[in-house]
């Protein structure tokens, strides 16, 4: 795994899977790769992958069963959209709304570009 950020690997790991929960590649139920798996996957250290682990069953996201491995909790889908937006509420508007200020961009402009954004994509996932 490349640490294209100056966010922690743990979290970029966290991030990653939430990604694929999000696009359905993990559903709920499903068995996620083991921390061996997943750490030799993405050539990161098995400590390194077990602190996402840990994290993300702190988050009840995932859980694991006695002997079978780590699964997808039930209701975790709805657990990432919530981190997610609270993320994007506490640590990325901000940032974006400063910018748009100073730019004199107005609500009205932002929903025309966000409307264009939204009729021009071809990712379904974005309007899902």
């Amino acid at each position: 795994m490349y640490n294209q950020s100056s966010r922690a690997i743990y979290l970029q790991i966290v991030d990653r899977i939430f990604d694929m929960i999000l696009a359905g590649e993990y559903a709920e139920g499903g068995r996620v790769p083991s921390v061996r798996e997943i750490a030799a996957t993405l050539e990161v250290n098995a400590n390194t992958a077990m602190r996402a682990y840990d994290t993300l069953t702190t988050l009840g996201v995932i859980h694991t069963e006695r002997g079978k491995g780590f699964f997808v909790s039930p209701g975790a889908r709805d657990k990432v959209i919530s981190a997610r937006r609270d993320e994007l509420n506490r640590q990325v508007l901000p940032s974006i709304f400063r910018q748009l200020s100073l730019l004199s961009v107005t609500p009205a402009d932002l929903a025309d570009a966000f409307s264009t954004f939204l009729n021009n994509t071809n990712d379904t996932n974005i309007t899902q």
